[in-house]
């Protein structure tokens, strides 16, 4: 079994629920949607067995393994997740909720770009719901939404650098919604992956 790996590294989670925790990131390649926003290259990737994976994860001290994207949904299933289980890791998923995620997932992060209502109907319930904001962006409707422990709103980033004015933007809509929160890419604003 292959997975088509974009990268592998270790480092902090830098945003949402999980913000600061150490955590094993295997990017996979390939999304289903092209946001004009996106800050990652996913395109390019590397076919792996999964036992390369696993040796190549081996050193690290951490159990948390995220599967990022690109949307993981496309390759990650539930064997694939056992194996990693049965290893010893817990592992989270970002996805943009337009998949049904595996089951044996420990923690789920949807990140919807479209479609609210389809994703509620493919995941029922997740973790965090994370969503990228610009100024003039409307708020999500969370009785349209998956059921989440955390709702955040994310300010869009240029590149690495804060754009005031979404953040601003974040802020206030947080303000006048308490069910939410302010959750920045801490990763992006100390430097590292």
């Amino acid at each position: 079994m292959n997975l088509n790996v974009n990268e592998i590294f270790y480092s902090l989670q830098g945003e949402g629920g999980r913000s600061g925790q150490p955590s094993i990131f295997i990017r996979l390649a390939k999304c289903n949607l092209t946001c004009s926003f996106c800050d990652t290259d996913f395109e390019r990737g590397v076919k792996k067995t999964i036992d390369e994976i696993l040796n190549e994860i081996e050193p690290y001290e951490c159990k948390w393994i995220i599967w990022t994207g690109g949307e993981p949904t496309l390759q990650l299933n539930d064997t694939v997740v056992a194996i990693f289980k049965e290893r010893g890791y817990l592992q989270a998923i970002e996805t943009n909720g337009t998949r049904k995620v595996p089951k044996g997932v420990d923690y789920i992060t949807c990140s919807p770009k479209q479609e609210f209502e389809r994703v509620r109907e493919l995941i029922p319930e997740v973790d965090e719901l994370r969503f990228p904001i610009q100024k003039g962006d409307p708020l999500p409707d969370v009785n349209i939404l998956p059921k989440a422990k955390y709702y955040f709103l994310s300010p869009i980033f240029d590149n690495n650098n804060l754009i005031q004015e979404n953040i601003d933007y974040c802020v206030y809509l947080v303000k006048q919604n308490p069910s939410w929160a302010l959750s920045l890419q801490i990763h992006k604003l100390i430097g590292i992956r």
